[in-house]
């Protein structure tokens, strides 16, 4: 029986959302059997505990460390001074890599792997290596192009790329160039280059069983709105929030509708805001027909989620590559995005300079985005098109084959 290494970074929810993807991919290609072990830390931990109930013995909860939240993404000033402190319960950055590397280690002596899969976790690719245990890193980003205000990470970006490097094949979740989203993140060196596969985005491509349209669904029929995502850890998703918020407060949005998707699991945070103000619950406002102008969501079911991007005229995002992903590629719809990260930043510049979407840094860029592409529409769309027949979205059913593929090639 092969053991299998899956480790998650942490940090956000696209981590745990692209090997939730592989791991359901790979299962359905082995045909021989398996056995797989998930290392993660806080809420992603949790989530793989909730989507793996009976597997507690194979899911470990080891301290990987991260930085430290701030009010937009993560706190430069609080992040450098855990280096050696202890800061917001989190033990110094020194003192949690030498738990987080001597937990990893003691999971790799005592499971053998036969392959391992990560995700952002670099450590283990380290381990990996030096053990001459096969692996893939998945990432939409090497060296990812800073801006001014970050260039003292540099020195930071060259030790993590140099770690990444390590893994014996690395695995980009986008498109082959020249449609590779984020291609400012990545700048692979030569040497690099000749173990990347490019595999494509890791969409569910699988059919969504529909029901009967939700409430929701039915009030936003024939409805003419945009779509704000907000995504990530705590900081990333609330800085966005409050930045949408400054748009919303503007005269220009008094009629413009929104539905709102906040991505907490929250069910409070339902409801519906009419024109004149007042706050309905969705089932409420269908009832009543209420004149709505924004529609807040805690989650939207995959369903939910496919009606809203089939029928939005475009979407508000900040910059995540796995949102823009399914926005761009599997919706063809443009975006208008206010970046958090220089990650983002570059991300959302690629996609303006092949016109499928605006960057916004301030609250009139929004404005004037929104405006722009219900005057261009059309170009968008040509545009748009051109980018989806190129979109490959099947990157999890294609790095399960590499997978397989390293796993015969060991037997």
């Amino acid at each position: 029986m092969y053991k299998i290494g899956e480790f998650i970074y942490p940090w956000g929810s696209g981590h745990f959302t692209r090997m939730m993807r592989f791991h359901e991919a790979f299962s359905d290609s082995m045909k021989e059997e398996f056995e797989t072990h998930f290392s993660s830390k806080g809420q992603v931990y949790q989530k793989i505990l909730e989507k793996f109930p009976n597997q507690r013995d194979k899911i470990h909860n080891i301290l990987m460390p991260t930085p430290i939240d701030g009010k937009f993404g993560p706190s430069v000033f609080l992040s450098l001074l855990n280096f050696l402190l202890p800061i917001a319960k989190n033990p110094s950055i020194v003192n949690q890599i030498v738990y987080y590397l001597r937990e990893e280690r003691k999971l790799y002596n005592k499971e053998k792997f036969d392959l391992v899969i990560n995700d952002g976790d670099m450590g283990s690719n380290i381990l990996a290596k030096n053990r001459n245990i096969p692996s893939l890193f998945i990432t939409n980003q090497f060296r990812p192009k800073l801006y001014k205000s970050r260039s003292y990470f540099y020195p930071s970006l060259y030790f993590i790329a140099k770690q990444i490097a390590k893994a014996s094949k690395i695995i980009v979740a986008d498109s082959p160039p020249p449609y590779t989203l984020c291609e400012l993140n990545l700048n692979f060196s030569k040497e690099v280059e000749q173990k990347v596969s490019y595999v494509g985005h890791f969409l569910n491509n699988k059919n969504i069983h529909k029901n009967p349209p939700s409430d929701l669904e039915k009030i936003i029929q024939d409805s003419d709105f945009g779509y704000w995502v907000r995504t990530g850890n705590k900081s990333t998703n609330e800085g966005t929030g409050e930045r949408y918020e400054q748009v919303f407060h503007q005269d220009e949005m008094k009629n413009e509708k929104r539905i709102i998707s906040h991505a907490k699991n929250d069910i409070s945070i339902n409801s519906v805001l009419g024109k004149d103000g007042k706050r309905f619950s969705i089932s409420e406002a269908l009832e009543k027909k209420v004149d709505w102008i924004q529609i807040d969501v805690g989650y939207l079911s995959e369903q939910e989620k496919d009606s809203v991007l089939n029928l939005t005229k475009y979407a508000v995002v900040n910059g995540s590559h796995t949102v823009m992903g399914e926005i761009l590629g599997g919706k063809s719809k443009p975006i208008i995005g206010i970046p958090i990260y220089d990650e983002h930043e570059n991300n959302i510049k690629w996609a303006e300079k092949k016109n499928l979407g605006i960057l916004a840094k301030k609250t009139q860029d929004v404005l004037k985005g929104i405006k722009a592409i219900r005057e261009n529409y059309e170009k968008f769309e040509g545009n748009l098109l051109d980018f989806s027949k190129n979109f490959v979205s099947n990157g999890a059913e294609n790095t399960a084959e590499i997978a397989t593929k390293i796993l015969e090639e060991k037997r």
